[in-house]
């Protein structure tokens, strides 16, 4: 089909996906992440940077899991590592060679000093366990996030969320506060100019501290690029400026790098770029190649706190079993073995060139942004600069599908994170497919 005949014809799921989806609906809960219950494809199979689904249509995928595929799909090492490992065990807390291996591994490349890991299932839960441990350590109860952060949906980590996610789930847990985050794309504050943003938001948290928190703060959170924001970088000296206060109040400063770490951006981990060095970092979704495993890292001293350290005390029951271990260690061992984390630095240097060059003749593209292959796009109406409407977005998203290419493009706060492994041939070619789904819907709707 030409992209004219694309843009003419409704988008629908192949046959064989969408009968699967429709007999699933009957039995799986409400709730399913929206791209899924949008796409309504089924996955085959994949390879690479591409999925494919199971009437053999294929599609570049530019969203990799949100962040957690980043070897991509089939890779044969990450799958050996995985098959050999579940041929012989895969649960259980005792010791295993990939377990070791990965540990050693890990400590090799986090910021200095911290040596010491913890794993875990999910990242909500790593983030539980990280307030736990920062408990512990101060003996204090209060914790400090930020606006548009993103920590986890449990309810002990749902009260750091202030948007739609936690309404009408009632109270949430006592201590918990949210400061201003500096967003350049319109300070919350109203301050003009990036630098001065992140000054006044750093102003802001020092007083909130004094006046609304008890004195009691046991930790402070932050995203060194926040993810569920719309790949959201703070302002230059931010993020230090955060970590230095932390430390001037007493309180464990957490650096969560659920999505920024492991060369997402460009760096192995995210608070890399400013060369800060956190009290601790929780890690998750692109360590383990697509296994579920989360972790918290920290320095042997403040992971001997008690009663956190106590046998039994920071455990969980699937976290770091044999196979979970498996993945971590041949992803990690993949990433560094074939310098991913350039790869995501060259590649997605490319990338926001090239959608700096759309942004020029789409009046639909807003503020570009990222670092390394963790790159945000506003879908905005010419008319008045606002968002885009969902529905103009979702006709973008599918407009993708029909051509091939998996986006987040339904919302206009429009995250870009394609796998590591993803070349730069594939990933332009993935922009120029959106960049005609944009025309199409742009042609359309008068954009």
């Amino acid at each position: 089909m030409t992209p004219q005949t694309l843009a003419e014809t409704p988008y629908s799921a192949g046959p064989k996906s969408k009968a699967l989806f429709d007999e699933e609906q009957g039995y799986i809960a409400p709730g399913l992440q929206t791209i899924a219950l949008y796409a309504q494809i089924a996955v085959e199979s994949g390879s690479g940077a591409t999925i494919r689904d199971l009437d053999g249509k294929t599609y570049l995928d530019l969203v990799a899991g949100i962040g957690v595929a980043s070897l991509g799909y089939g890779h044969p090492d990450w799958a050996k590592a995985v098959a050999e490992q579940a041929a012989k065990t895969a649960v259980g807390s005792f010791t295993s060679a990939h377990r070791l291996n990965f540990l050693k591994t890990l400590a090799s490349v986090t910021p200095k000093g911290l040596d010491r890991c913890q794993l875990y299932s999910s990242g909500a839960e790593a983030v539980e366990a990280a307030l736990r441990l920062a408990k512990s350590k101060t003996g204090k109860y209060e914790v400090i996030g930020f606006w548009g952060g993103f920590h986890g949906k449990t309810m002990g980590v749902m009260g750091l969320l202030n948007d739609g996610f936690k309404n009408n789930y009632g109270a949430m847990m006592p201590g918990l506060h949210l400061s201003p985050y500096p967003d350049a794309r319109k300070c919350p504050l109203g301050t003009k100019g990036e630098h001065d943003c992140g000054a006044h938001c750093l102003e802001f948290l020092r007083e909130k501290i004094k006046r609304e928190t008890t004195g009691q703060v046991a930790a402070v959170i932050m995203e060194p690029v926040q993810g569920t924001n719309g790949n959201v970088i703070p302002p230059a000296g931010f993020f230090k400026g955060v970590r230095e206060l932390a430390k001037e109040i007493g309180a464990v400063f957490v650096s969560d790098e659920m999505i920024t770490g492991f060369g997402r951006t460009g760096k192995m981990f995210g608070c890399d770029h400013e060369g800060v060095i956190p009290d601790m970092m929780t890690i998750g979704k692109g360590f383990g190649g697509g296994f579920p495993v989360s972790g918290v890292v920290a320095s042997t001293e403040l992971a001997s706190a008690k009663p956190w350290a106590n046998p039994s005390g920071s455990s969980s029951s699937y976290g770091g079993n044999p196979l979970a271990s498996a993945a971590c260690d041949a992803t990690l061992q993949v990433i560094l073995r074939d310098k991913l984390v350039d790869n995501a630095a060259k590649v997605g240097a490319a990338m926001l060139k090239r959608l700096t060059e759309m942004k020029a003749k789409r009046p639909a593209i807003g503020s570009v942004r990222g670092r390394g292959l963790m790159i945000g796009v506003d879908l905005v109406n010419p008319k008045d600069g606002k968002p885009l409407d969902k529905a103009v977005c979702r006709e973008i998203f599918e407009e993708g599908l029909k051509r091939g290419v998996l986006t987040m493009a339904y919302n206009p706060s429009l995250r870009i994170n394609p796998p590591l492994v993803i070349s730069e041939t594939d990933a332009l070619k993935g922009l120029a497919l959106l960049d005609e789904s944009l025309d199409a819907v742009s042609r359309r709707r008068g954009l």
